[in-house]
């Protein structure tokens, strides 16, 4: 199969782009791959909403650059952070121009949100599920292109570069090209090589490398594994973002559900066991502070007291106000027996974000040529240390956008690359045993937990690694041995990733942003990314 322009991913950033190219060349071929259902994407799962100066009478665009280049904590790109803020109103104009339905107050005017680290109210939201809503919006415009091909339930499993031709690739080599990628058809059950002239990555993030997470099942990493395979460069993996407040239910691991931000920003307040509201101990922001210092605060009150969570009070709220805004917060209490109104909703700090990822530049090249990448699975150098609240859709729609601009005048100018060998799976076979997988995965994921989480030490990262090295040896045995399967591929991915995040907090000597080492307590005079 040949394409224009591959897209793998179908999250916001992923569309957007696709979208783009569609109406930009009608004549043109762009094929979108999603290894489950279109729709189900760590964009789905965004509650909290879009960040971006909407309101410029109380609000202004140096504001939003400066509370962004303080939650990056010295790490952020100045140049980028400027980009993003000032292009992100007109991408946010151009998405409600497509149909997303923003709240709105009586007056017509947009219905602002706060959240923590920012200084002004301006997250624009459709109740707490933007994301969804924003996929919706999407996918409905998709469906408008017919040179747009759609196809679920396909996992993509290398990138394709000269290595497939035979030639030595290393990180040193120059000029890399992307030629496409070779796939695995989940319904026909066999590997296919799709060939393209330009290729993006938008696969979202990796939370599921952690036990417990805000991210979908889908979330593992596969982006950031393929890119460093063809000797792609990585970025500043060792910034995890874990999210303060997701519901804690006991005993359960995998996916949690998210309590968004905003929850705080009108005014929930965080309580230990003994029914103190502690954060005013951390920060002078309190519950409003930056992501990584709540969350810190809350793994502080947790181990001090012995517990597995703390409490979010919201029973000061208004009741109105918080019906109309978080829905889907109030009926998932509701099931639980929790009133939000009477009690306190048990939390816990869970693998949210990854601040780090494929290295690009300001309009979103990666270091092999011909392969863009954006979204959550890239580093652009907007979040730095510690990603701001609500940034993460308007950055992968300003750099879906940009990394269109550049394609679009580089895409006349490339051949396919014809004499890409298929596939070759010989003296492989079934697997016998999938335990061998699914218990591989469990050991990882609490490794990653214990050894990798929140506060992090030298000794944990030595033991982490000696792990993942095992791992590692285990599951590259049972790759090359067995037919591929998604499962595998997946496990796979998750060691790769979770490797790239303890070599990249190892190199790190000092404290910054997400990642707090106890042996390095302060920060270092020499700011500098960790690019492997």
């Amino acid at each position: 199969m040949q394409t224009d322009f591959l897209v793998i991913g179908s999250g916001i950033a992923g569309l957007t782009y696709a979208l783009k190219t569609a109406r930009e060349f009608p004549d043109k071929t762009i094929t979108v791959l999603t290894k489950t259902n279109s729709e189900e994407t760590n964009t789905k799962y965004a509650q909290g909403g879009v960040a971006g100066v909407t309101d410029f009478e109380n609000d202004s665009f140096a504001k939003h650059i400066e509370d962004t280049l303080i939650a990056g904590d010295g790490l952020c790109n100045p140049e980028v952070v400027e980009v993003v803020v000032k292009e992100g109103v007109e991408r946010i104009r151009e998405i409600i121009s497509w149909g997303a339905d923003f709240d709105k107050e009586i007056s017509g005017e947009y219905a602002l949100g706060k959240e923590g680290g920012h200084s002004e109210f301006r997250i624009l939201h459709h109740k707490d599920v933007t994301g969804k809503e924003i996929e919706k919006t999407l996918l409905k415009q998709i469906a408008n292109y017919p040179n747009i091909q759609l196809i679920n339930h396909c996992f993509v499993v290398d990138i394709i570069t000269q290595h497939h031709l035979g030639y030595l690739v290393t990180k040193s080599t120059p000029d890399i090209e992307c030629y496409g990628v070779y796939v695995l058809n989940l319904h026909e059950n066999k590997i296919d090589k799709i060939l393209a002239k330009i290729t993006l990555l938008a696969s979202g993030g990796n939370g599921q490398v952690y036990r417990t997470t805000t991210n979908p099942s889908i979330a593992t990493g596969d982006g950031v594994a393929m890119a460093y395979r063809a000797k792609g460069r990585i970025e500043n993996m060792e910034f995890i973002q874990f999210h303060p407040t997701a519901l804690y239910e006991a005993g359960k691991s995998g996916q949690a559900f998210l309590i968004t931000e905003a929850v705080r920003g009108d005014g929930g307040i965080l309580r230990n066991n003994k029914d103190e509201a502690f954060m005013i101990n951390y920060d002078e922001r309190k519950d409003l502070a930056p992501r990584d210092i709540v969350a810190r605060a809350i793994d502080s009150e947790m181990k001090i007291a012995g517990t597995e969570f703390v409490y979010l009070d919201c029973t000061k709220m208004d009741r109105e106000k918080f019906l109309h805004h978080f829905p889907n917060i109030y009926e998932k209490c509701q099931s639980m027996g929790i009133d939000v109104f009477k009690q306190f909703i048990p939390v816990a700090p869970a693998a949210h974000y990854s601040c780090g990822g494929i290295k690009v530049d300001e309009w979103g090249r990666s270091s092999i040529k011909y392969l863009f990448a954006c979204g959550e699975c890239a580093s652009t150098g907007l979040h730095g240390a510690n990603r701001l609240a609500s940034n993460s859709l308007l950055e992968a729609m300003v750099f879906a956008h940009r990394c269109f601009l550049d394609s679009r005048e580089k895409i006349d100018a490339i051949q396919f690359e014809e004499k890409i060998p298929d596939w070759n799976a010989r003296g492989t076979n079934v697997p016998k045993e999938m335990i061998l997988i699914t218990q591989s995965l469990k050991e990882l994921q609490l490794l990653m937990t214990d050894y990798v989480g929140i506060v992090r030490t030298n000794v944990r990262l030595e033991r982490a690694m000696k792990r993942l090295d095992l791992l590692h040896l285990e599951t590259e045995g049972l790759y090359q041995s067995t037919s591929v399967s998604p499962q595998l591929c997946e496990l796979r991915n998750l060691i790769t990733v979770g490797y790239l995040i303890v070599k990249s907090a190892q190199f790190r000597h000092e404290s910054r942003g997400l990642h707090f080492n106890t042996d390095y307590p302060g920060k270092s005079e020499l700011v500098q990314n960790i690019v492997l």
